[in-house]
């Protein structure tokens, strides 16, 4: 994935420029990306870069005309439109690459230009006329860097192998990050899976001169958007009206070719109703599956017609199913284990969406952003594939994640939702393109913080812009059948019925009972799933872990190095591998989970890249 790495402190430079070279290279996992180092001794810095050819960061380092002034930016900045206008009349040479305007920002506003960012982005700005180096990042913390400290030097890198790379003492799972990922999904509290391995906090400003002691700042805390008044509901649609037309121009430009991913929901569609460009232009597709067209293809089918724009079908095709082993680890390696294996399907269909263009722009966020829709909660898994001591862990975990979820919701939205649980996928689509979600703008998500509470409840607002800014968009149900000028008795009957479908297929797959499973296995030749799956998503795991994928699953869960992992009861995870591939079964979620700590193992811990069949697992 795009991002930085360096080493922060004293140290032979021949040495530190040797392991960054090794940091950046573990980071460098295909062939379009674009890599560098830079060595500053004299400020004890030495870092290095990954980037996407022609992205917004691509081109790294840039510098102001002296070159005292220095950058190493990843990510984007979706700024005010007038700012690089403005640099250019106070006499600055704004031409050193996309990012190249940001040392000058700097210049005219000192550590404070970090506050007028708007995106996703790391950064390490280095000051050599004063003598610093500044090290940052988004106030959400998406641009994630994870830190490790060892003999009075910091080491950053956005990806956590890299860390392990040069600090092999840490390669190993800290077991309350390892119960958070069980229970939860993810890791709390900017904790990591690895033993002394921690995350930059977001709105980070830390301040580092040779020599000095570290300034531990933060330009931007969550309260300064909590403490906003509250606006009324008119006065708050005009606002979130006019600031959505505003901002949304900034994500369909800065110099990439931008596609847009379409789904049924609302989300997307707000995007749809009020992007400005040419007919013919923003190329479109969806996702679908191997059984049938689902619900979000005939609709974004729909839409893309309605709006000129060309549209394509990207499929999760049979060649998925037999390149999954292969994915699956690397969907584990790519992200740090940060994503579980269910994250497969997404790397096979983003390696093609990055054909149809290298940025990638989605709804993302937008629920969770205007609504407050939390989208992760602890899971209920059978416990008894716990050690005794685990499973107290496993417990704690879900008492961690009820103590970060009080307060205000869209505080636990933005600023833990998004960083914590949200990143894991956006960090295996960042590693094959440009990702995008105007939902993160700050100004979208400032105003959001005022929204009066009527508002938030319901979908009434994001159907209104649809309708508002392309009348024929409003018109096209969503996915569950909502309309803003909704049919009577009409809209209701089609809303049941797609309630029931979704349901149906839940019950199908991941929520499907035992008494049904057995059911599904006498009826196995007749495939009863094929009635209800493929309507609404399109990746099925249930039955794939039953059938298709079966070997696999039983290869690894059943290795006696698995079985051995000491915070495991072998004896149970046989049991349940047996009875959901036996039909008897449905374990779906703990195989998710435990195939996705085993490939964690091997290929962070037992050794590089799959393993060292000798040796064991350690627990930091």
């Amino acid at each position: 994935m795009p991002g930085l790495a360096g080493i922060l402190g004293p140290g032979r430079s021949e040495d530190r420029s040797a392991a960054v070279s090794r940091m950046v290279a573990v980071m460098r996992h295909e062939p379009f990306y674009t890599s560098g180092t830079y060595a500053a001794p004299g400020l004890a810095l030495w870092a290095g870069w990954v980037g996407l050819r022609g992205s917004f960061s691509d081109g790294m380092p840039v510098w102001n005309e002296k070159r005292d002034i220095g950058l190493i930016f990843s990510g984007e900045d979706f700024t005010e439109p007038g700012e690089v206008a403005r640099l250019k009349a106070a006499g600055h040479d704004v031409s050193s690459g996309k990012a190249g305007y940001l040392v000058h920002s700097y210049e005219e506003r000192g550590s404070r230009f970090v506050e007028a960012l708007n995106g996703r982005f790391s950064g390490v700005l280095i000051d050599v006329r004063e003598g610093k180096v500044i090290l940052f990042n988004d106030r959400y913390g998406l641009g994630r860097l994870h830190i490790a400290e060892e003999n009075g030097t910091l080491y950053f890198a956005s990806e956590a192998k890299a860390l392990l790379e040069v600090l092999p003492g840490r390669r190993s799972l800290a077991p309350e990050g390892l119960a958070e990922v069980f229970s939860c999904g993810c890791v709390l509290r900017n904790r990591t899976l690895f033993t002394d391995i921690s995350l930059l906090p977001g709105g980070a400003l830390w301040t580092f001169a040779p020599g000095g002691e570290v300034r531990r700042e933060s330009y931007f805390r969550p309260e300064a958007w909590e403490n906003l008044e509250p606006l009324a509901p008119e006065d708050y649609y005009r606002r979130l009206k006019e600031t959505w037309v505003r901002i949304l121009p900034r994500y369909l430009g800065g110099g990439q070719d931008v596609a847009m991913s379409l789904t049924g929901g609302k989300d997307s569609r707000m995007i749809m109703a009020w992007a400005q460009a040419a007919p013919g232009t923003l190329p479109c597709y969806t996702f679908g599956g191997m059984y049938r067209e689902c619900l979000d293809v005939k609709l974004a089918r729909r839409v893309a017609r309605v709006c000129g724009r060309p549209f394509q079908v990207i499929p999760l095709d049979a060649g998925f199913l037999r390149e999954f082993p292969a994915l699956a680890e690397r969907t584990v390696r790519l992200t740090d284990g940060a994503m579980d294996v269910t994250g497969s399907p997404e790397l096979y269909v983003n390696r093609i969406a990055r054909t149809i263009a290298p940025a990638r722009l989605t709804g993302n966020y937008g629920q969770e952003i205007l609504a407050g829709a939390v989208a992760f909660r602890p899971f209920g898994l059978d416990r008894r594939i716990f050690a005794p001591d685990f499973r107290e862990l496993v417990d704690r975990a879900a008492g961690t994640y009820a103590e970060e979820l009080a307060g205000r919701r869209l505080s636990f939205v933005a600023f833990k939702q998004v960083p914590w649980h949200h990143y894991s996928r956006l960090s295996l689509e960042l590693s094959q393109l440009t990702l995008r979600s105007p939902f993160l703008d700050n100004d979208l998500v400032a105003l959001a913080f005022r929204a009066p509470r009527e508002m938030t409840s319901s979908t009434g607002v994001q159907l209104r812009l649809v309708a508002e800014g392309n009348p024929a968009l409003g018109r096209i149900g969503t996915d569950r059948a909502l309309l803003y000028r909704p049919v009577p008795v009409i809209t209701k009957a089609r809303h049941l019925v797609r309630e029931f479908s979704f349901r149906a297929e839940y019950a199908f797959d991941y929520g499907m009972p035992g008494w049904l499973v057995r059911l599904d296995r006498a009826l196995g030749p007749l495939r009863p799933e094929r009635l209800f799956l493929g309507r609404h998503k399109f990746y099925h795991f249930r039955t794939w872990y039953r059938r298709d994928l079966s070997p696999y699953v039983k290869d690894v869960l059943l290795d006696p190095r698995t079985l051995a992992r000491p915070y495991l009861d072998g004896r149970r995870v046989r049991e349940i591998v047996q009875a959901h591939t036996g039909g008897t079964g449905n374990y779906t979620s703990e195989i998710h989970r435990l195939l996705t700590s085993e490939l964690i193992e091997r290929t962070f811990v037992d050794g590089k890249g799959g393993g060292d069949s000798s040796a064991g697992s350690r627990l930091g």
